[in-house]
């Protein structure tokens, strides 16, 4: 990363919904474990299998906390959740895809919608949950499928 990435910002400092923040766009605010939060799209689309096939993960279990998810996934071995982290961001959990589809939705943010995107909620040692932005659908895939993946970024907002 060439950009100093901040790691919170104030709320009075936020752009408009759609607009550039953190190298990326922001989709919303939102709260997780108690902090509100904004959640940021990046540009970047990765592509890859979520981890290994009937490998269970019992830290990629959470429905809202992506980049917990994603680290558990990291710590397993999955490639495209390294490569994400790497980024500074994460893969987003089920409710930042919902968010995420929201945003798309109201027209703030462009999102490819020709193929599935990997969600970081595992949803057994065989599969995970995926989103298609095209019509919003939500769904599980296999873990050994390789999918696109849209990383995101949370900042809590002071």
């Amino acid at each position: 990363m060439t950009n100093q990435t901040p790691q919170s910002i104030a709320a009075s400092e936020l752009p408009e919904r759609g607009q550039p923040l953190a190298g990326g766009s922001f989709v919303t605010r939102y709260w997780l474990n108690g902090q509100e939060r904004a959640l940021v799209l990046l540009d970047d689309e990765l592509s890859g299998v979520y981890g290994e096939y009937g490998q269970d993960i019992p830290g990629a279990q959470s429905y809202s906390d992506g980049e917990a998810n994603t680290r558990a996934m990291a710590e397993a071995g999955s490639e495209i959740a390294a490569k994400a982290l790497e980024l500074g961001a994460f893969i987003p959990s089920c409710l930042e895809g919902q968010l995420l589809m929201a945003a798309k939705a109201d027209g703030l943010i462009t999102l490819r919608d020709d193929r599935f995107h990997w969600l970081s909620t595992q949803r057994s040692a065989y599969s995970a949950f995926i989103l298609g932005f095209e019509v919003g659908t939500q769904g599980i895939s296999g873990k050994n499928h390789e999918l696109r993946v849209r990383p995101v970024r949370s900042l809590p907002i002071q």
